[in-house]
């Protein structure tokens, strides 16, 4: 009969603990505005944070093709917007 109370307790501390935490968690999800306002608010949104990642991903896209074509060491240029001016390997 102990074993049977201490089970029945332990799910019921388990089974409060989760309503509250599944209660703490539907007060502080944000609404449908709010989440609105939070995805305009984005760097993703921005027109010229977009244009900067694009070129960012096409320097680092022929960077790579760069290394694939050439025996250089492309990891040691100082300047990665030219190529050639780093030590070899």
């Amino acid at each position: 009969m102990g074993t049977l109370k201490k089970t029945l307790v332990a799910v019921a501390v388990l089974g409060a603990g989760a309503g509250v935490g599944a209660a703490l968690f539907a007060l502080v999800t944000p609404g449908e505005l709010q989440k609105q306002a939070m995805l305009k608010e984005m760097p993703e949104q921005n027109p010229q944070h977009r244009d900067e990642v694009a070129r960012t991903q096409e320097l680092v896209l022929a960077t790579l093709q760069e290394a694939a074509a050439t025996q250089e060491n492309v990891a040691w240029r100082k300047n990665w917007m030219v190529g050639g001016s780093g030590r070899s390997a």
